[in-house]
């Protein structure tokens, strides 16, 4: 009975958190009104491709063009994503519908083609927003129990195919865009605001009579003779010197889905139904296994520390097994130390990045609405959280007798940054070999070279005096002169071992979220479920910590004295799994066949994987020294 209210207050709280995640609007964003004939900006934003993961300007394939292309100001994360976003051709009047606009001709040469034929080929998609909303494609699907209408960003260049009775493939230019704006009306003011912006893409080979001008009418599509494009059944094909005419409609239809509901259709694209109950169910064996383990360790400690106390002879006291044997050696400086109090102030530093963005993403300032609003957020919340680590590596360094704080800081501001920033620069190069628009511009490059220099640098030198001006933490137990020596240890104690096995249950907590965070990265999907990550994210940190504590109780019962690396490493290696469940993800679910988008795959995965062993190392080594210095000083020892 009590296992299912427990039960039941997980889901109810899961529940709850998840409504948190996505009942808020973006705060500060102000809703737009229409009047009837207002003119509406149509903004065109990046080519995307899940086979390539490389972004393109829109306006790098030879469409139809304004005037004058604008650029519109990005913020860093647009930037960093590749979201390129320029003025449209395109003229709409708020509820004013359109049939058959001719927007240009083009004629192909060989190069042109030839650039049409390369997106068509990898399934590239033109994105689109009009009043910040992306442009998707709704596709109605036959399964029961699923939606009966989901959402695709973007739609495609064009399409593959051949003709009938023909083996020979062909490529199709998708040139009549059938838009929908949807809307939703004030009955008092008559006024309205946009809560949809929808796509059909059609196919059509345009015809016409007589010589080309600027008033010709199509026979192929006339809203005069309502003839009106509805299918692709005579396709327009992409080859050298053939004439492509692009045209479009809108339609306007008023909807009952108010403004500040207007993203749920999008959040609610996703492909596979999440399986709510099989992540509870599996987040409730983590915290049952860990509560078990918890509980006997607590069972176990008392025990312990009770007979120790109690011991009276002299001849009992010489007869000490276990964990107490250790206690003149267990806070013995560990080897390299310097790189521990990095690590782990590096650690803090990533630690509390995460935790200000998921509370921010939860209170709605995030949303998929504030485009790069989540990486911008990211990168100046871990350049501010240089203070925290340079406090904490240089409380722990002066724990170890270290006198060179400036030294430690140093490392602290450049090691963990120097290496993501190394792999970085080498995938923009790639990216920069492909001519995409995923490529960083030096502006950008400067900015961010700014922020490590100018502003995390300085304050991880501020946070590592001030920890270091405060007294320094006195060990429990003192420390002898001489080393005692470890005895041989089972096979099961070997560090290797005891290290791979203890990474295995914090990816558990966590892999079924991990498959979420993947498909929205890599799919092009939107994540918004920050509660319910947020949750996940507090079980790892508490299966972290209990694993951990686990196998270090075990490694000091054995005699084993070496824990401060082995503690960072046990948690830490959850991110071995992490990386190997990124492989094991691009070859089942991914399509990407280019050398250059793979290399892209895994070199982000990378810094990924970095970033995460040093988060749940961190956990780890906290959680550990926190034991450690609780169950020393709990005993008494002559």
């Amino acid at each position: 009975m009590a296992m299912e209210a427990s039960g039941s207050a997980i889901v109810l709280i899961l529940l709850l958190c998840v409504h948190v995640a996505h009942s808020f609007y973006l705060p500060g964003v102000a809703p737009q009104d229409f009047e009837k004939g207002d003119e509406l900006k149509v903004k065109v934003n990046k080519l995307s491709s899940i086979k390539t993961q490389l972004p393109y300007s829109y306006y790098s394939l030879p469409f139809c063009q304004p005037k004058k292309i604008v650029d519109s100001t990005e913020n860093l994360g647009e930037v960093l994503r590749g979201d390129r976003i320029e003025n449209a051709p395109y003229s709409f009047k708020m509820r004013e519908a359109q049939m058959c606009n001719v927007l240009c001709r083009v004629t192909l040469d060989a190069k042109t083609a030839k650039a049409f034929k390369e997106k068509i080929d990898d399934e590239y998609r033109v994105n689109m927003i009009l009043d910040n909303l992306p442009l998707v494609v709704p596709i109605e699907r036959g399964d029961p129990g699923s939606p009966a209408v989901v959402y695709q960003l973007g739609y495609h260049v064009g399409l593959k195919g051949q003709y009938e009775g023909s083996k020979e493939q062909k490529f199709f230019m998708h040139n009549h865009l059938a838009f929908t704006v949807r809307y939703h009306r004030d009955l008092q003011t008559d006024s309205a605001r946009i809560v949809g912006f929808e796509v059909k893409p059609y196919s059509v080979k345009h015809e016409y009579d007589g010589k080309w001008s600027e008033k010709t009418r199509l026979t192929t599509c006339d809203p005069h003779t309502k003839r009106l494009v509805v299918s692709s059944s005579t396709p327009q094909e992409v080859e050298p010197k053939k004439e492509i005419i692009f045209t479009y409609d809108v339609d306007f239809q008023e909807s009952e889905v108010k403004w500040a509901s207007r993203w749920d259709a999008y959040l609610l694209m996703n492909d596979n139904q999440i399986h709510w109950f099989s992540i509870v169910n599996s987040l409730m064996i983590v915290l049952f296994l860990s509560g078990m383990v918890a509980m006997i360790m607590l069972r176990t400690l008392y025990r312990d520390i009770s007979r120790y106390n109690e011991l009276e002879t002299q001849e009992e006291a010489q007869e000490e097994t276990g964990w107490k044997l250790v206690h003149g050696d267990v806070f013995r400086i560990p080897t390299n130390s310097d790189l521990l109090c990095v690590y782990v102030g590096t650690g803090v530093q990533c630690l509390g990045m995460v935790f200000v963005t998921m509370i921010f993403a939860m209170l709605g300032f995030l949303s998929p609405s504030n485009r790069g609003g989540l990486m911008t957020a990211m990168l100046l919340l871990w350049v501010f959280m240089g203070l925290f680590a340079g406090y904490a590596s240089s409380r722990l360094y002066k724990m170890f007798k270290g006198t060179e704080w400036k030294r430690i800081a140093f490392r602290t501001a450049f090691l963990f940054p120097a290496v993501v920033s190394a792999i970085f620069f080498v995938l923009n190069a790639l990216i920069w070999g492909q001519k995409s628009s995923g490529a960083v511009p030096f502006g950008t490059m400067f900015a961010l070279i700014f922020l490590w220099f100018g502003i995390s640098v300085p304050l991880v030198f501020v946070g590592a005096y001030l920890g270091f001006k405060k007294p320094a933490v006195d060990d429990p137990v003192k420390t002898n002169k001489i080393p005692r020596q470890i005895p041989e240890q089972a096979w099961y104690m070997n560090p290797v071992f005891s290290i791979l096995i203890g990474g295995i249950l914090p990816f558990g907590a966590v892999f079924i979220e991990l498959f979420f965070i993947l498909t929205s990265i890599w799919l092009n999907q939107f994540y918004y479920i920050f509660g319910f990550l947020f949750l996940v994210f507090v079980i790892l940190i508490v299966t972290c910590a209990e694993i951990t504590v686990v196998l270090c109780y075990f490694q000091l019962c054995s005699e084993d004295y070496l824990w401060w690396w082995r503690s960072y490493l046990t948690s830490g290696s959850s991110a071995l799994y992490l990386f190997l469940y990124a492989t094991f993800y691009f070859f089942t679910k991914l399509q990407i066949t280019k050398l250059v988008s793979a290399m892209l795959y895994f070199g982000y995965m990378l810094i990924a994987s970095y970033a995460f062993f040093v988060l749940t190392g961190t956990i780890g080594f906290y959680a550990c020294l926190w034991f450690t210095r609780l169950i020393y000083s709990s005993v008494k020892i002559d």
